[in-house]
């Protein structure tokens, strides 16, 4: 018996040991394919910036620039290079650490991206707290109240805002809330020089509002439907047989499973967040990455265009790599290996 015991405790390790292995193959996989993802991102960046019709030595020298200054300055930038040699300078510059120098600002891109990258991290971290729990919970709530007056109510409201666009749900949150109807919030967000925004909460709270009404929806109507599936599901059929009480069935049997789902569309809500965080920060003039990119456009700083598109692109990978490994975590049959190869 005691023979049997040991060799049971060391199957059992020997499997752990085995899954543990799997699961660090399988990140290391992950990782590098997001790898590989910015690698192509990246050259995309780099050619379409190319053909964007701007010239960076008449942007830097302006329209009195004499044809040999021009040229004399296209040298010095490289711009006289095979595009092959600049996209590889300017590769190996980013992964050093080295965005460049900035055409407009004629400094360096990192300390012109730095305090707006800091800046769009406070509105993103504020919205990212509000869209990714608070529509799981309201997704839940439907489910539970499924085909009842609220559940009739909420879903076209939630329809509604899915079909809008992103400019139109932050126009619409600017009017109500700023000009139009209410004036308790301000229209522009203006931050006091050298002041984070993560202490300036009452300058966020309209941007964060916009952001999560347009990120919210998909996450609620994904909620929801999992939950249903999961409430009329066999199991929660025989713990409702069992006489185990309603609340429990819902929190700590059917909401687990119904959380994989929501889990893997908080990596959406972040890449929404992403997408609309240039458009609310334009509109409610938000002093973050999103009106730099406005900026850097108009004057064709491709610099800072190439930095910061490169910086949302590295923030959508992570934030999948991120609910790709709770994913797993959450679910034991792709622990087992299975789901890690």
């Amino acid at each position: 018996m005691a023979g049997t015991g040991t060799a049971g405790t060391g199957k059992d390790a020997r499997e752990g040991r085995e899954r543990g292995s799997g699961l660090g193959r399988w990140l290391l996989r992950r990782v590098l394919s997001g790898v590989v993802v910015l690698l192509v991102v990246s050259l995309l960046v780099f050619l379409a910036t190319q053909v964007l019709p701007s010239d960076p030595a008449q942007a830097i020298l302006g329209r009195r620039a004499t044809p040999a200054q021009l040229v004399n300055l296209r040298r010095q930038l490289g711009l006289d290079r095979p595009l092959w040699e600049q996209y590889w300078r300017w590769l190996r510059g980013v992964l050093t650490g080295d965005l460049g120098r900035s055409l407009a600002a004629a400094r360096p891109v990192s300390s012109v991206v730095g305090d707006r990258l800091r800046d769009s991290l406070a509105l993103m971290t504020y919205a990212a707290a509000v869209a990714i729990p608070l529509p799981i919970v309201i997704g839940t709530w439907l489910a539970v109240h499924h085909d009842r007056f609220t559940d009739r109510v909420t879903n076209p409201v939630v329809l509604t805002l899915l079909a809008l666009p992103d400019f139109v749900i932050a126009t619409g949150v600017l009017l109500f809330f700023a000009t139009s109807v209410f004036t308790v919030l301000p229209a522009s967000t203006i931050l006091p020089p050298g002041a984070s925004a993560f202490t300036e909460v009452r300058q966020l709270v309209l941007p964060t509002l916009a952001l999560t009404l347009i990120s919210a929806p998909y996450t609620i109507r994904l909620s929801r439907a999992a939950m249903i599936e999961e409430l009329d599901s066999e199991y929660v059929a025989m713990a409702r047989l069992r006489g185990i009480s309603e609340r429990n069935v819902v929190w700590r049997h059917a909401l687990p499973n119904a959380l994989v789902p929501a889990i893997q569309s908080s990596a959406l809500t972040l890449s929404y967040l992403l997408g609309g965080i240039v458009i609310v920060e334009v509109i409610f003039n938000y002093p973050g990455l999103g009106t730099l990119f406005q900026s850097a456009e108009s004057t064709r700083d491709l610099p800072v265009i190439q930095a910061v598109c490169m910086i949302f692109a590295a923030g959508l990978v992570i934030a999948n790599i991120a609910a790709d490994v709770l994913t797993v975590l959450l679910t034991p049959r792709l622990r087992t290996a299975g789901g890690t190869r």
